[in-house]
């Protein structure tokens, strides 16, 4: 009797775990191709004791062994390791169509990055936008990835939200719905005409969940969010304390500077976007900043924006009205400019006045071309201000400054500045968020801010 009270017990509990292992679904059957079809470039596919090998070929562009269905919701699992030289990646919701630039594959890249730059689990935009993720705001992230090594990659696509996992550590959380079914493919990437042909990436072990039975992660109040979606906030941007300053409708909890009342006409809500219309290019010529009504010390704050040729506007920080400056209201400023057209680029001192510099104090560091949008384009800007008094800027994912406010350094840097002549400048232990108005024509959208404790 014991024994069967046992043996129903043990029953009971290895049942939900039997069929929590029968929700997965194998893609590859780890001995032919069926169900898989190559396109584009004619890198070398095979497979080898259950293990698919993809071998680099001289010119040839890349290639990608695709699955011939398409999925829409999905948590896909499957390992993989790879030659230190190559680059290469895991396709989601991709497509390929003929009259898109010849049936080239587009879509989102799960990162394959054994390079020091630790970009493996980021997603990149194949074709298309670029890089959309790409891990600097994740520094455990950057170690995830194994070296000469099989690595795990899990992958969750669940309406808008992409999540991804390398050795059971959280890498990105991407929300976007551009495309929201394709199939899954994996890359062989092109080589350059001097690089060795030869170089082999390895995948095994590749299943996948669909349907009402799969079971995401929860959120862990961690990981870095990149929210491509207009005015929103994700599960996991909640978590980790985010809320919208521009509801995307009206200027709800925001003020024109040195007033109570509401926002001067010039700024407007149209599409979802907050828009500073042209007035001539005179600054604070057209009605002048708005402000947000709330105040704030330690601080995250992400905003979109996206100039107009020539343009010149600014989102200042630890604002303080009690300076009568004529004109904008002083703060800390992150630049906002069209460093090719606008003059203001040029003055100052070593490029401390172009885009997302510290204005007229300290110069962004943008020595990288590739994640400079072109005028017209959206851009991302991030402010984060610690509680210790260290400040940075980001542009499209990337620190382009740091510095420590009230340091005996910064008040140097304040001293040789034009705002040399307002005591205290920028070091307040609160202050709002300004939007300026220069009279040129700038759109602002996703405007986010968390409070840092």
């Amino acid at each position: 009797m014991k024994k069967t009270i046992y043996s129903l017990i043990l029953a009971a509990f290895l049942l939900p775990l039997v069929a929590q292992a029968q929700k997965w679904t194998p893609l590859f059957d780890g001995k032919t191709f069926n169900g898989w079809k190559q396109l584009n470039g004619q890198a070398k596919y095979e497979i080898k004791d259950g293990v698919i090998i993809g071998t680099t070929v001289a010119s040839t562009p890349n290639s990608f062994m695709a699955t011939a269905k398409d999925y829409g919701d999905f948590i896909l699992e499957l390992e993989l390791k790879v030659d230190n030289s190559m680059n290469s990646g895991i396709q989601i919701r991709s497509l390929s169509k003929p009259e898109v630039n010849n049936g080239r594959v587009h879509g989102y890249q799960v990162e394959i990055d054994p390079s020091d730059r630790g970009w493996s689990g980021g997603i990149y935009d194949e074709a298309r936008r670029g890089w959309l993720f790409q891990n600097e705001m994740n520094p455990a992230a950057k170690k995830a990835f194994k070296r000469e090594a099989w690595n795990k990659y899990r992958i969750e696509a669940i309406g808008s939200v992409i999540r991804t996992w390398i050795n059971d550590v959280p890498v990105a959380n991407l929300i976007d719905d551009l495309t929201p079914s394709g199939f899954i493919a994996l890359q062989v990437h092109a080589i350059g005409k001097d690089a060795e042909p030869g170089k082999q990436v390895m995948w095994k072990n590749i299943r996948i969940q669909t349907g009402k039975d799969m079971q995401p992660r929860p959120t862990d109040k961690v990981t870095p969010v990149e929210n491509y979606t207009l005015n929103t906030l994700s599960e996991q941007e909640k978590a980790l304390g985010f809320k919208l300053l521009f509801n995307g409708k009206d200027l709800t909890g925001f003020r024109s500077a040195f007033k109570t009342s509401a926002p001067p006409s010039v700024w407007t809500a149209e599409d979802g976007q907050l828009h500073v219309n042209s007035s001539g290019g005179k600054e604070s010529g057209n009605g002048g900043d708005i402000l947000t009504n709330e105040k704030f010390g330690a601080f995250e704050l992400v905003f979109d924006f996206k100039l107009t040729e020539g343009a010149n506007s600014g989102v200042k920080y630890f604002v303080n009205e009690t300076y009568n400056s004529g004109a904008s209201a002083i703060g800390l400023e992150y630049q906002v400019l069209d460093d090719e057209k606008h003059p203001d680029a040029k003055l100052g001192t070593v490029g401390n006045r172009t885009l997302a510099s510290l204005y007229d104090i300290i110069p962004s560091n943008k020595n990288d071309k590739r994640f400079q949008k072109k005028i017209g384009e959206w851009n991302q800007g991030r402010i984060i201000v610690y509680p210790n008094n260290i400040v940075q800027h980001w542009l499209n994912g990337f620190k382009v400054l740091e510095y420590e406010r009230k340091s005996n350094i910064f008040k140097v840097l304040v001293a040789h500045s034009k705002h040399a002549k307002w005591e205290g400048y920028g070091s307040q232990d609160e202050g709002a968020i300004l939007f300026q108005e220069h009279g040129d024509s700038v759109f602002y959208k996703n405007i986010k801010i968390r409070k840092i404790n």
